[in-house]
């Protein structure tokens, strides 16, 4: 993959994940983490092979790997554009067409997993970095993918923000592969 056509971001990478690995892609700016992440669920599609499972990214499937690979991108403000924590929350499943009650349920249990239930009201622009990284999260989680794609998830926390966020990943069942500096 190269973006517009200059030298490659991406060239002969081959990964395997296991279900249920935790993956750390560590390695500094311009090294292509983020660019390798967002080909897990195709924001960006280059060259080659992506296969979730028994399931090879193309146009026909781009829904079902979606489903299944969850992005949490690096700023929570580029996930976040509702006027409330619900609605963000709701977002996912709502387009996914599940049913209202559905809805309401997935948004309840995202929000409990990252412990936003008392913001679900709240407009997301008023949050703190670290009350948006967790509903940007909720937002992933609403959706109940199979694996977690982190872009530099704690990037902007402060050391307890950082902290308390690895331990609710660590809580997670999902597979993760996250870019990191960290």
């Amino acid at each position: 993959f190269s973006y517009h056509g200059h030298r490659p971001a991406l060239d002969g990478v081959c990964l395997e994940v296991e279900r249920g690995e935790r993956v750390a892609l560590v390695g500094p700016n311009g090294a292509g983490k983020t660019t390798l992440l967002q080909h897990l669920n195709g924001i960006l599609r280059g060259e080659g092979e992506i296969r979730i499972d028994e399931d090879i990214l193309a146009d026909e499937t781009l829904d079902v790997i979606r489903g299944k690979v969850g992005f949490l991108f690096q700023s929570p403000d580029d996930q976040l554009f509702s006027s409330t924590v619900t609605n963000d929350v709701a977002y996912g499943p709502v387009y996914q067409g599940l049913e209202a009650e559905e809805v309401d349920r997935r948004v309840g249990d995202a929000l409990a997993k990252v412990g936003m239930e008392a913001l679900r009201d709240a407009a997301p622009h008023h949050l703190s970095v670290g009350e948006k990284k967790r509903a940007a999260l909720a937002t992933v989680l609403s959706m109940r993918p199979d694996i977690l794609a982190l872009d530099e998830p704690t990037s902007g926390l402060d050391p307890r923000g950082k902290r308390e966020l690895i331990e609710l990943l660590q809580q997670m069942p999902q597979t993760i592969v996250a870019a990191t500096h960290d």
